[in-house]
């Protein structure tokens, strides 16, 4: 069983006015071997999910910019030490395409001026450490909110929080969607305005951010602490950072 959703019409941008958008926005930045791999996230399992109507919009500029996506479905993700070791075929999938990832994008509902259970749910079940891989650490991230009153930014400067927590390489972009109920037609695609634009902003920088940071997310977060914890001496051979002394 495959907890990842389709994506509907992955290649129709009726809002999007493709003039003014590269399809390799992220050219001459980084290792461009193979294309960027992102995990989409949503926060609500209603029929009718903003969150998740925010994600497919954004999966599939993504795609237009020649990346991979996966939008993993959290239906039936069971709650933290609900089961033993969290060991359900659910949590596993979901790690599965973390460690898959390279960059990810969160897309919660505000309620009660916060992310909602759902979404907290799915960053609990991502280990910082899972047998010496980390399936979160040196990734890139985007984060994104819907609303249904005025707009706010509660959802993802918490997600931002997490986000650091999680040893990842949040853009400094996001987007929040107010009265997110108005922004989409009866198709579930949303309406042309400057919240669309905005989420095609916050995708075009991440495209460039996983790209960039691609060949360098170990050095970035590589630590002292971690390697004075495991015992782990630099390698002044080897070290990027010594080298780049020697050689200045």
């Amino acid at each position: 069983m495959t907890r990842l959703r389709d994506l509907p019409d992955p290649d129709h941008l009726p809002a999007l006015d493709p003039t003014y958008l590269s399809i390799q926005p992220a050219l001459g930045l980084g290792p461009n071997d193979h294309p960027p791999r992102i995990l989409l996230l949503y926060g609500s399992l209603r029929d009718r999910s903003f969150s998740r109507l925010c994600v497919e919009e954004a999966a599939r500029l993504l795609r237009f910019m020649g990346c991979e996506t996966r939008i993993f479905d959290p239906s039936d993700l069971p709650l933290t030490d609900q089961v033993d070791y969290d060991d359900h075929p659910a949590v596993h999938e979901l790690r599965e395409h973390a460690l898959w990832s390279e960059g990810m994008v969160w897309s919660s509902p505000e309620r009660h001026g916060q992310i909602s259970g759902i979404m907290k749910l799915q960053i609990d079940h991502l280990p910082l450490n899972m047998g010496g891989m980390r399936p979160t650490q040196g990734r890139t991230l985007a984060v994104m909110q819907v609303s249904g009153g005025s707009q706010s930014f509660n959802a993802v400067n918490t997600l931002r929080l997490l986000g650091r927590w999680m040893r990842m390489i949040t853009i400094p972009n996001q987007s929040s969607v107010a009265k997110a109920f108005m922004e989409f037609d009866e198709n579930g695609r949303m309406k042309p305005s400057s919240y669309y634009d905005r989420i095609v902003d916050v995708m075009e920088e991440l495209v460039r951010f996983t790209v960039l940071t691609r060949a360098h997310a170990g050095q970035l977060v590589d630590r002292y602490s971690e390697r004075k914890a495991s015992g782990v001496p630099i390698d002044a051979a080897n070290d990027l950072s010594a080298i780049a002394i020697r050689s200045a």
